[in-house]
């Protein structure tokens, strides 16, 4: 059924309606008395209407359910009729929005009664309360995500509610109103973090252009979210989540390579993921139903390495009480997953290129030869390249590891990931913990944007889980973050000694650095810095080096 445009517009037809009931039988001097001390706008503007002195045309208000009474009033009915149907036409009836459930704090029950009415006429399902309390409650626990809070400026601290919601939910709402409107106070509200200061009494028009802008927004917003958990469904990897080009490059090769039994040498820093790209890699290829071993080279020694790669006979050591077979038979037809393999020794070195070349072990203690086929994935944080031409790392293990090599990016070189990964994160804390955080604030996600990340992905999902156990409301803030974060370094650089150098200076104190690494080998030197030893030689002459300090380090 359509709704009549003056009979359900609210408080003026309804004060219309009363006035006519109450007072068209009241003598003049009771009827200016009642309406004054109503302090009405509508009832006085009706009774000072009604005391014109002019000549109105006597108009019959049955409908109104009045006695067959006759009354000079209709100078006041036309006036009132013209205002409703204005305001009808200027704030029209919407359909409800369930996707926004504003809050009214108000201590004026006739201003907050008003104001629910009229939210109400605009489509809204508005909570109204006196009760800061209460007000407070309903914003942490994420019902009301606007609030109209109004204040007295006179107060010692006008904006203490608003202070207090925004602890409980940074990203909420707050509208201030007053009747007391100074541009001073309304840059005091903004400047705390109110989303708008409104004066008393509101404009209608106003507060409904307001109330759609926000209910689009948290609409928008919502289905936001929902492509965004869609789009984490399809850019994961088998647990690895990315959408950077670096990363799904990553992703891709890895599909290439899985399908293919050979051996994958990883590259990347420390905690960028090297280890779950191999359980990615063992997952998609043929022997995914065999086993995955696991083993991190930098863990322990070479002796205890050994026994745990190859596995040892009775009696073989102290404390070799039984015979165990090591990870390679123990993976035998599947994948050996070898961490940091960049940190064993030579010795162990020339061990692993047997298992590579010929395909065979022996257990410490055992001169049995045992016939194994594994894939081998090799995982490094450091340049096996530069570890080769140093002499720390055997030159034919390098070739026979890396024939497939996978670069693994830092996440500040991916850091477009850094908002999926968190989603990801919360995901995963959210269930462990037992929480329902939905995401992080504003400001809070500018910090991590800004994080240079040294320790990675790894690091990253150590701050979320922090920040899932400290965080109190429904989203992460940064007083919720590690105090390391919290009060972080504005330098863009991690290194302290930096200086603006010119192009010259770089290239002087980078060879200096390659040559004390090679431990003043020139051919070796020049070959991780991809020039010729003559080159070399004329760099070092140019830049005032003595040119024989290194003669004996050349010619090894």
């Amino acid at each position: 059924m359509a709704s009549h445009p003056i009979r359900d517009n609210g408080p003026i037809w309804k004060q219309l309606s009363e006035l006519l009931k109450l007072y068209s039988s009241l003598p003049f001097s009771t009827l200016h008395n009642s309406c004054s001390s109503l302090n009405c706008p509508t009832c006085l503007m009706a009774f000072h209407l009604l005391a014109l002195p002019c000549r109105a045309t006597l108009r019959r208000l049955p409908a109104c359910g009045l006695p067959e009474t006759y009354i000079l009033f209709g100078t006041g009915v036309a006036f009132l009729w013209d205002m409703a149907y204005a305001t009808y036409k200027s704030v029209a009836i919407s359909p409800v929005q369930s996707a926004l459930t504003p809050c009214i704090f108000d201590d004026d029950p006739n201003e907050r009664e008003a104001l629910t009415h009229l939210i109400s006429d605009m489509g809204y399902e508005p909570v109204s309360t006196s009760d800061a309390e209460e007000a407070l409650r309903l914003v942490r626990a994420g019902r009301c995500r606007l609030v109209f809070a109004s204040t007295h400026l006179e107060n010692p601290d006008p904006f203490d509610f608003l202070d207090r919601a925004l602890r409980c939910d940074p990203g909420v709402h707050v509208m201030i109103m007053t009747a007391q409107y100074t541009l001073e106070g309304a840059l005091e509200a903004i400047r705390r973090g109110a989303a708008d200061f409104l004066p008393k009494p509101l404009d209608h028009v106003r507060l409904k252009r307001t109330l759609d802008d926000l209910a689009a927004l948290y609409d928008q917003r919502r289905r936001v979210r929902a492509l965004e958990e869609q789009l984490l469904k399809d850019l994961e990897f088998h647990g690895i989540v990315g959408k950077s080009p670096a990363m799904l490059e990553v992703f891709d090769f890895a599909r290439k390579v899985a399908r293919h039994y050979t051996n994958v040498l990883l590259v990347g820093p420390t905690g960028a993921g090297k280890e779950l790209v191999a359980r990615a890699i063992h997952q998609i290829s043929p022997v995914s139903q065999q086993r995955l071993a696991v083993c991190n080279c930098s863990a322990m020694v070479d002796t205890l390495l050994e026994s745990q790669l190859f596995g040892h006979v009775r009696g073989a050591f102290t404390g070799a009480t039984d015979t165990r077979p090591g990870l390679f038979e123990y993976a035998n037809g599947g994948t050996v997953f070898l961490d940091e393999v960049g940190e064993t020794s030579l010795p162990m070195q020339a061990k692993l290129l047997r298992v590579i070349q010929n395909r065979e072990i022996q257990r410490v203690g055992s001169p049995e030869v045992k016939q194994v086929n594994v894939r081998l994935i090799a995982a490094t944080n450091r340049d096996l390249r530069a570890e080769v031409l140093a002499g720390r790392f055997r030159e034919d293990l390098y070739y026979r590891l890396s024939s497939i090599q996978i670069r693994i990016p830092s996440l500040a070189e991916r850091l477009e990931d850094i908002p999926l990964l968190v989603q990801f994160f919360l995901k995963k804390y959210n269930d462990s913990y037992g929480k329902t955080i939905a995401g992080l604030t504003r400001r809070a996600q500018t910090v991590l944007l800004q994080h240079p990340w040294p320790g990675n992905v790894r690091e990253l999902e150590n701050v979320i889980s922090t920040a899932c156990i400290t965080a109190t409301g429904d989203f992460i803030d940064i007083s919720d973050l590690p105090e390391q974060l919290q009060h972080r370094n504005p330098r863009i650089t991690g290194d302290e000694d930096w200086r603006p150098l010119s192009l010259d200076e770089v290239r002087k104190l980078h060879i200096q650095k390659v040559l004390q690494m090679c431990n003043g080998n020139r051919l070796r030197a020049a070959q991780i810095l991809g020039i010729g030893r003559t080159s070399l030689y004329r760099y070092l002459k140019r830049d005032g080096f003595d040119v024989r300090q290194h003669t004996t380090g050349a010619a090894a």
